[in-house]
């Protein structure tokens, strides 16, 4: 308790006194959220604590020794103080406590939820005596989610209590979170529940599997959001993405008269739009006449893309809900119906982002901590969810081109094929792709169009031809530079500016200048993840310092926003993870020793080395490599400033850019 924790590796345990687990059994049946524990405010107080923290232990096996010294820190303190709330007011006795409370859709888990009469107490154990403001917003975030996403905490009150351990007495409300010490917590909740009789909140009901439930009224703000106010971080040259929308939206509109299922493949190169038409698809309005009763949005957009879901939800934001209505990560929709089979997913249409790179089994077990034997694809996951909703399903795969640059994600499209193939209803499956992508499904039903490739870059309508350029100059052995130079010499002449210095300072003032009067543009500082010197230079590439970096801000304030966290300051860095399927304006691209120009060709002799992960192996670390400069290459959509440290090493790379058309900055 006291930490915002990764979610189980294995379905919880039932809790004591639980009548699923009056058979002896410790997992929890798949119709239940996952937790630790539950019961009647009654047996909680009086069950022995070590029977309490063994069942945390079983629900949540990996947890850290950490974890459950505070588990056995806190549990009797709890005991303690529910047990209070009984003796003064024996109506209580029957409400629930809940320990260790997995959200719905999420990898957070609650240290205590209180299910009352009238309203629910979600509480956050903290081993302090003054709780930080990091704290404070932990604690307001769960209360809000469990408000906007489970459907017992629609219509009720949610109240949020932050406890630091150490504190005595109450010390307040902070941003509507309650503080107070455990010595108070008693007398808090009394006064949190103003009903004095009824019965208490259904514990069944709450605890649910399939309780995850989006506000109606969420639903509505963030489609008002997203289609009639535009945000212009997401919208850009939209005409352009149209007619892959239609058909697509012809495609759901069929799935769903005939009764069948459809995996629809849109394929782009990179800044062509297939994130625009994948949100689009998700939040298309016409998907409510396909709802049964209440169950929620009728879609979602789903991507393994971490800094991806984090911009996209911080620029929702502004509808409630921290933006996740319609946009979610794919690690948390797989956690929440693997090993489930009875939980029917509400969605008819799942978007896939990055199709080509879905995990293999191998990878699969790594993050999901199964056995190899057990695990299954990505593909194989999701078109079992899929065959999982009654009467029809789509499944809409963003398709891109040399994107794979996790270990785990060379296994490409023939992932999707062999899971189609090895499915439950093969025959009820027909695939709609571009015409060059037929192939690699035979013995299925394919439809192809060419409106499902989107050829053209969107990213500037200044930049058409970049990725065919940096295509060719990231071939193992690059072609003579005076073939590249006719598609720089357009670039620069279409209004793409390639620029090249040896000097740091040199490209952050012309960055500066250039921008000086646009203050809603964007420029930040990449480089690869696995280049070893470019710290020396101030480029803070390292895991320590990119793994703080806060995407949603970085990509989208302004330097005069509040936190100093705007790409604009040119402070922190962001690598090819973080940059994947996302764009600004400019680019300081720090190019490191990890991929060099030596003898004529691309090496990676000096790279930091790909480590293979438990069953999962790198099948070809130079292309990923070349794959992570391909990324940090097409991010900007009006320039790209390269900055070459003075080391030798990088001497033949620095002259070969600059023969190719990259233009040297001048110190005026």
């Amino acid at each position: 308790m006291g930490t915002d924790r990764p979610p189980p590796d294995r379905p919880s345990s039932s809790a004591a006194g639980d009548q699923s687990a009056r058979d002896g059994s410790t997992s929890a049946p798949a119709s239940e959220a996952r937790r630790g524990w539950n019961s009647d405010f009654v047996q909680f107080e009086t069950t022995h604590r070590s029977r309490i923290l063994e069942r945390l232990r079983l629900a949540y096996p990996e947890s850290s020794r950490e974890e459950r010294l505070s588990w056995g820190d806190t549990v009797p303190k709890l005991q303690q103080e529910i047990g209070e709330v009984v003796r003064v007011d024996t109506h209580f006795a029957r409400c629930t406590a809940v320990l260790e409370y997995q959200l719905p859709m999420e990898s957070r888990r609650a240290d205590a939820v209180l299910l009352l009469r009238e309203g629910v107490v979600v509480i956050e154990l903290k081993g302090k005596l003054i709780p930080s403001d990091a704290d404070i917003d932990q604690a307001h975030a769960y209360a809000r989610d469990l408000r906007c996403y489970h459907r017992e905490c629609h219509d009720r009150p949610v109240h949020a209590v932050l406890v630091p351990t150490r504190m005595r007495g109450r010390q307040g409300v902070d941003r509507s979170v309650h503080v107070c010490g455990p010595d108070a917590l008693d007398a808090l909740v009394g006064s949190l529940d103003a009903r004095r009789t009824g019965p208490p909140i259904d514990a069944g009901r709450f605890l649910a599997a399939d309780a995850y439930r989006p506000l109606p009224s969420l639903i509505r703000a963030a489609r008002d959001l997203f289609l009639v106010r535009r945000p212009p971080q997401l919208w850009r040259a939209a005409a352009n993405t149209d007619d892959a929308v239609d058909h697509i939206a012809r495609v759901v509109a069929e799935a769903r008269l005939t009764g069948t299922r459809r995996l629809v493949l849109l394929a782009g190169v990179p800044g062509a739009g297939k994130t625009l038409v994948g949100m689009r698809i998700a939040h298309d309005p016409g998907l409510d006449l396909l709802k049964h009763g209440d169950r929620g949005a009728p879609a979602v957009f789903l991507s393994g893309n971490g800094p991806l879901v984090e911009v996209l939800q911080y620029v929702l934001r502004e509808a409630g809900g921290a933006g996740r209505t319609f946009v979610r990560p794919i690690r948390e929709y797989v956690r929440r119906y693997d090993g489930r089979p009875d939980l029917e997913p509400p969605e008819h249409v799942v978007v896939f982002d990055e199709a080509q790179r879905a995990f293999d089994h191998a990878k699969v077990a790594d993050t999901h901590k199964h056995s190899l034997a057990q695990s299954r694809s990505e593909p194989e996951h999701f078109i079992e969810f899929a065959e999982r909703r009654r009467g029809w399903s789509v499944i809409v795969g963003l398709v891109g081109s040399g994107q794979e640059i996790h270990v785990g994600e060379e296994g490409g499209l023939g992932l999707w094929a062999d899971a189609i193939h090895g499915s439950r209803e093969p025959h009820r499956w027909t695939v709609h792709a571009p015409p060059e992508m037929a192939g690699g499904f035979r013995g299925l039903t394919v439809e192809t169009s060419n409106a499902l490739t989107l050829d053209e870059t969107l990213r500037s309508h200044r930049a058409t031809r970049l990725h065919v350029f940096v295509a060719k100059l990231l071939r193992k052995t690059p072609p003579d530079a005076a073939v590249l130079r006719p598609l720089t010499d357009e670039l620069q002449r279409d209004g793409h500016d390639l620029r090249i210095t040896r000097d740091r300072a040199l490209a952050e003032r012309y960055l500066r200048e250039r921008y000086r009067d646009h203050a809603e543009a964007r420029f930040g500082l990449m480089a690869s993840s696995r280049d070893r010197d470019l710290v020396r230079f101030d480029v803070p590439n390292d895991f320590q310092s990119t793994k703080r970096v806060r995407h949603g801000p970085w990509y989208n304030d302004g330097e005069a926003d509040i936190g100093n966290r705007s790409c604009r300051y040119l402070r922190d860095c962001v690598t090819e993870f973080g940059a994947q399927g996302l764009e600004l304006d400019a680019v300081l691209l720090a190019w490191g020793t990890d991929f060099v120009l030596r003898e004529g060709a691309w090496v990676i002799d000096r790279a930091r080395r790909y480590r293979s992960t438990g069953n999962a192996t790198v099948r070809d670390p130079w292309q990923l490599r070349a794959n992570a400069y391909r990324v940090l290459l097409t991010r900007g959509r009006d320039a790209h400033v390269v900055f070459l440290p003075p080391l030798t090493e990088l001497d033949e790379t620095w002259s070969y850019l600059c023969s190719c058309g990259f233009r040297p900055l001048k110190d005026r």
